[in-house]
């Protein structure tokens, strides 16, 4: 990466990417777009289906048992010959379609770059095709927003970032637009860059791409993942090594047995050809084939279970092998959802039943439903943390099969709690809409939105307890006159 990129003032990384304030031209656009071509992740040409197909049919085992199978019939032997032929294609089949499909459901992790963008384009603010962004294109960007390449800030509101997508850091990161008067650092300590595959969490911004598809921080990650060398497993240099020696040993059984029939016992050669054959069969273990696939099928049905993809099935037994497992930042062995298990209010303790985003689950009151009284304390509370909210909650749809969100995922959970209280928090807004907000910053440790009621106005405040309770001087309660508070801080 270029240091450039991060020193430079605001107003000059418009020159340094030769491109303006107001966006590229068209004509520009495409010309750019013939140059460092698509803004997508390529695929590198992997192994062809026929040839992971053809692997089932002629590793080591499988080879022995064609030959087991040749020689049963041609010792007429014929049913068991053909059973050996049929655990091989049996036994080809099935692997090759687990590894098929655990293959296609970490192909569709590769999606991750959004497929739209907001850009200037002479001037005129557009909605493009992320795969037609270009180095110098101007990205306009707002929470909830999806970032389709590597970009520069040139302009910031209270913006935070996640990029757990990249870095596995969970927490949102503060961006801001000025120059840095650093060498070197590192990408998570660079709050002036964006990068493709993360994500708006709250504020706003504009941004100047500098890099595109393969030549994006994630583009180079795939080219890395897609670089990598097979190796074969622990299981199957196991294997190989069983099966050489099974192979030796049927072998050697078979020629002793040939010339003690024939030198000593004086059969005859075609005899004790044949009675040679059937010991080399009898020592090759037919069920061993299908035994290690199944038990290890049933391994990779228990791990998906848990929400784990196994791409190939000796892999398994691999993870199976692990002793010590290094793990850095905590968000790289979560799901990136938060919960909301318990709401205090009016003096009591409300449980939140439920997990994820999924509006699904029950309040309560030490195992009773909510009294009256408790419902509209509940409603108050859950009113004003709906409302001070720019999250948005998305229900499953033909592309997703589960509830997903936009935005900041502490506010997103906040918006799931108020739908399972049967807050209609959509129809509330509409009915009390929102004329300014102050979003969250360091300083204030809040966000406030003012909303318009029955000609009036109504701040909505949610942030930081301590300060929250500073700005209070009374405590809301159902059914009662507010109790008073000390007198609140200057601002």
């Amino acid at each position: 990466m270029d240091s450039d990129i991060f020193q430079t003032g605001e107003q000059d990384v418009f020159g340094l990417l030769e491109t303006s304030p107001e966006g590229l031209r068209p004509d520009e656009a495409g010309h750019r777009l013939t140059r460092y071509g698509p803004n997508v992740l390529e695929k590198k040409a992997g192994v062809p289906l026929w040839r992971r197909l053809l692997a089932q049919f002629t590793h080591l085992l499988a080879i022995l048992l064609w030959v087991a199978g040749i020689l049963a019939i041609v010792s007429d032997s014929v049913p068991l010959g053909i059973a050996c032929f049929a655990v091989i294609v049996i036994n080809a089949a099935f692997s090759f379609w687990q590894e098929f499909r655990a293959e296609k459901a970490v192909e569709s992790l590769a999606k991750i770059l959004p497929v739209k963008a907001r850009v200037l384009r002479d001037g005129a603010e557009e909605e493009i095709d992320a795969e037609t962004l270009v180095p110098g294109d101007v990205m306009l960007l707002e929470a909830g927003n999806s970032i389709s390449a590597d970009a520069r800030l040139v302009r910031v509101m209270e913006m935070t970032v996640d990029n757990s997508a990249l870095t596995g850091e969970s927490e949102p990161q503060v961006r801001r637009s000025e120059g840095l008067d650093v060498e070197t650092a590192a990408l998570a300590d660079l709050p002036n860059l964006l990068f493709a595959g993360t994500s708006v969490a709250n504020g706003s911004g504009m941004a100047v791409v500098y890099a595109t598809g393969m030549s994006t921080e994630i583009g180079k990650i795939a080219d890395l993942t897609q670089g990598v060398k097979e190796e074969p497993s622990p299981l199957q240099k196991e294997l190989s090594t069983v099966s050489k020696i099974i192979a030796a040993i049927a072998v050697a059984v078979g020629l002793v047995f040939f010339f003690l029939g024939f030198f000593v016992v004086k059969l005859p050669g075609t005899d004790a050809f044949i009675f040679a054959i059937g010991l080399i069969i009898a020592n090759v273990p037919e069920g061993l084939l299908p035994t290690v696939s199944l038990a290890l099928a049933m391994g990779t049905q228990r791990m998906a279970r848990r929400h784990a993809l196994i791409k190939k099935l000796s892999s398994v037994e691999t993870l199976g092998s692990t002793t010590v497992i290094c793990t850095d930042k905590t968000g790289t062995l979560t799901t990136n959802e938060m919960t909301v298990r318990e709401l205090w209010t009016a003096g009591r303790a409300v449980a939140v039943g439920g997990n994820g985003y999924e509006p699904e689950g029950e309040l309560s009151v030490a195992g009773s439903a909510l009294s009256d009284d408790d419902r509209a304390a509940v409603r108050e509370l859950l009113l004003a943390a709906a409302l001070c909210n720019n999250s948005r909650l998305l229900p499953p749809d033909a592309e997703k099969e589960r509830w997903t969100v936009l935005g900041d995922p502490t506010e997103a959970a906040l918006l799931v709690v108020a739908k399972k209280s049967g807050l209609d928090y959509e129809e509330e807004l509409r009915r009390t809409p929102r004329r300014y907000e102050l979003p969250f910053d360091s300083r204030r440790k809040m966000m406030t939105t003012i909303h318009r009621v029955d000609g009036g106005a109504r701040a909505m405040v949610k942030g930081a307890p301590v300060e929250v309770l500073e700005l209070c001087t009374k405590i809301w309660e159902p059914g009662g006159a507010p109790h008073h508070r000390r007198r609140p801080r200057d601002p």
